[in-house]
């Protein structure tokens, strides 16, 4: 093993195992809450995914730190490092307030907006009030885990998101049930453990700024030029949200089956992800070092490894979710309609992964560049080229399996590949290859 692969080994795995604890949130509350009844886990699931919308909305808060911060330290500048890494803290904490008194403001609106039934609804506004207060702990540790992540530092991130999931399940144990608080007692379980995991990783960065004489307070200018180079990270991100929305729309056409199958697939597909996210990270992490440091053989060395090892470890996934799809299908889905819909959706995503492994990578590579503005216009290319072909199944293909098939092409394969195009075309370019530490106006 090289050293290069040691290094994406070292940062890639932790990284893997904090964004699989973040999904445990929600299961542990799902299967708390599910103890109450349908009405109230029917709440829960509204509300989480208002949560989940407006916390993935600002993903960038983490992606763009790690770049930034990557660079500065390649480059030397551990204390000019940790300072920016402060300010997009503050930026977080800022957002995350608005964010939580639009939402409360708005929160009727929102759920109704989501389709929420009568019955359900009482339980998903109470669910999402009391979870408002946790809203910036969500965005600070996202601010605080990029800071660490450009520190080349992904074990305690993985520490702390552990240390929470455990948390979090135990506080809704005794506040749903033991204390008798319901759903509102979930909701305050996850949000106690939001903010003190936000608060534990903040620590940890304030610690490090104290000892290398970083300032703690906020520079309004820094602050608002985080805000700005977090803008098309946040167009990029909304165009891979309207993709994955509009894939559900054309797949509830494919009668009660088609979506049933559709949300196993769509599950599948975002556990695998969370893999290819992890070597993302390692490759923010990295190549923005290398920029800093301004070794340009370092970065294209980086790149080509980065990208077998998306590659690989697509081709691993494809093959285990290929062969598996059969007993995959029958775990998940009882009924044989659904089973042969799944099945077949499956096999697609399998085949599908490996491209999906590299454009991963490349994507990764170029957020640690910094290289924002093309990844918001590569985003806004290849959204406009899935939608034609997202529609065209709605519309041209009968119901039935074959539509949720043709959906799926559309999807892992049109939509994957048109991103790949894209992200291929910049890597051969040197636009992006910026050493050393850009201005920034």
């Amino acid at each position: 093993m090289t050293r290069r692969d040691a290094e994406v080994l070292r940062l890639a795995v932790p990284a893997l195992g904090a964004l699989v604890a973040e999904p445990l949130f929600l299961l542990a509350d799902s299967a708390i809450v599910g103890r109450l009844g349908t009405l109230p886990l029917a709440g829960l699931g509204i509300a989480g995914a208002a949560l989940g919308t407006a916390v993935s909305v600002f993903v960038f808060l983490a992606y763009g730190t790690t770049a930034s911060v990557a660079r500065r330290l390649g480059a030397g500048d551990r204390r000019g490092a940790l300072s920016q890494g402060v300010d997009g803290m503050w930026l977080a904490l800022a957002l995350g307030v608005v964010a939580a008194v639009v939402l409360r403001l708005c929160s009727g609106a929102v759920v109704d907006a989501l389709g929420v039934s009568a019955a359900a609804r009482p339980h998903a506004l109470t669910y999402l009030h009391w979870s408002l207060p946790g809203l910036p702990g969500m965005l600070l540790v996202l601010a605080a885990t990029g800071v660490l992540r450009g520190l080349q530092d992904t074990r305690t991130p993985l520490v702390v998101a552990a240390a929470g999931a455990a948390l979090n399940a135990g506080l809704n144990l005794l506040l749903v049930h033991g204390v008798g608080w319901g759903v509102a007692g979930s909701a305050v379980g996850t949000a106690t453990t939001q903010v003190l995991m936000a608060a534990v990783l903040a620590a940890v960065v304030v610690r490090g700024v104290v000892r290398t004489g970083a300032r703690v307070r906020p520079h309004p200018l820094g602050v608002l030029r985080n805000a700005l180079d977090g803008v098309p990270l946040l167009v990029r991100t909304v165009t891979l949200r309207v993709a994955a929305l509009v894939t559900t729309y054309v797949a509830a056409s494919q009668g009660d089956a088609g979506i049933a199958a559709h949300q196993v697939a769509i599950t599948v597909w975002t556990t695998t992800a969370l893999a290819l996210d992890a070597l993302a990270i390692a490759a923010q992490a990295l190549v923005g070092r290398a920029l800093g440091a301004g070794d340009v053989q370092d970065v294209r060395a980086t790149v080509r490894r980065m990208a077998q090892w998306g590659v690989g470890v697509g081709v691993v996934l494809g093959l285990a979710v290929g062969f598996g799809a059969p007993a995959i299908a029958a775990f998940f889905a009882p009924g044989a309609d659904v089973r042969a819909f799944l099945t077949a959706a499956l096999v697609v995503l399998a085949a599908c992964l490996p491209v999906a492994g590299w454009v991963f990578v490349l994507d990764g590579v170029l957020i640690g560049a910094g290289d924002g503005r093309y990844l918001a216009r590569a985003g806004v290319v290849t959204l406009l080229c899935y939608l034609p072909a997202a529609f065209a199944v709605l519309w041209f293909v009968p119901p039935g399996r074959a539509g949720l098939v043709w959906l799926w092409i559309a999807f892992a394969g049109l939509y994957t590949l048109a991103r790949l195009v894209t992200l291929v075309r910049r890597e051969r370019q040197d636009g992006w290859v910026v050493l050393g530490v850009p201005e920034r106006g």
